[in-house]
């Protein structure tokens, strides 16, 4: 079942996009096994993860270095994508969060905001510019946010989105375990969440319980941008990729496997690749990532 949202264009666009994944999934079943045989050690080696005892700012966790597999990827590119140990926000941003954004940078107040950078839905459960109201409130994650939005944040803040990679090496872990693969808790809070509609009012960000790296909510509270939500038919190492038809794409995991049973994954990669940096949807929101260095 595709998790429904009031407003925004996404879902219609996905469900159409569903229909392309299905040659992807059967690919999948055949390429994945010859594609496993021949990854090589360097395509894994993450050179850039040699941080001594990183320190997570406030209010952030450290995600460790480690690997992404993409869902989709071409028979030319690399079947792993390393990831360096980086900083990601504990929780998404909040309304709260955003509402002292806008404040700060009027620009982005929902009737200043030009249509290029946000449509119509833009934080129309807000009561006002700069008021919450009752179906906003200040501890819940913000929805209703553009990329172009989510990424102004991110800057004004001394932040960045993390990429697709980073996003999913974070939401790999299970609540007791580094692989979340096969924790049952996790994936029965999962696949709850994803069968039940978008709810009016969402719930405070503290509701939403902590995985092995101490994140909250990357599963069972809202969508989440990443930085090259655009890409999501190419892998991070792509750059000159076109789409399915540059090459042949096979379906692996999304959490380091070649599990084409990852509902949830190929539903993340459904919405990515239907959205464009203007929407905004009833249950779509952000959290920021950073860079890490050494104390």
């Amino acid at each position: 079942m595709w998790r429904r949202g009031h407003g925004g264009p996404f879902s219609r666009a996905a469900r159409r996009f569903f229909r392309k994944l299905s040659l992807a999934i059967a690919l999948s079943v055949a390429c994945a096994a010859p594609l496993a045989a021949t990854a090589r050690a360097d395509e894994i080696e993450n050179r850039k993860s040699k941080i001594e005892n990183p320190t997570a700012p406030a209010g952030a966790v450290v995600i460790p270095a480690g690997t992404y597999t993409p869902l989709l990827r071409s028979t030319n590119d690399a079947a792993q994508v390393a990831v360096a140990a980086f900083a990601l926000d504990a929780l998404p941003v909040t309304n709260a969060q955003f509402l002292a954004f806008v404040v700060a940078n009027p620009k982005w107040q929902r009737s200043r905001v030009a249509r290029l950078f946000a449509d119509e839905h833009y934080l129309s459960h807000w009561a006002g510019d700069t008021d919450l109201g009752p179906l906003a409130p200040a501890d819940a994650p913000v929805v209703r946010v553009s990329w172009f939005a989510a990424r102004a944040y991110a800057r004004w803040s001394g932040k960045r989105l993390p990429t697709t990679a980073e996003w999913e090496r974070a939401a790999s872990a299970g609540y007791t375990a580094p692989d979340g693969k096969s924790d049952i808790a996790l994936n029965g809070d999962l696949y709850r969440w994803l069968a039940r509609p978008t709810p009016e009012i969402q719930p405070s960000v503290t509701t939403a319980k902590e995985n092995f790296f101490g994140a909250r909510g990357l599963h069972g509270l809202v969508w989440e941008w990443v930085a090259d939500f655009n890409t999501a038919m190419v892998t991070g190492e792509s750059r000159a990729d076109t789409g399915l038809d540059r090459d042949l794409f096979c379906g692996a995991g999304a959490a380091g496997s070649t599990d084409t049973s990852d509902y949830a994954a190929y539903m993340r990669l459904a919405l990515r690749s239907s959205l464009k940096a203007p929407n905004t949807t009833s249950s779509l929101g952000f959290r920021c990532a950073q860079d890490l260095s050494s104390p």
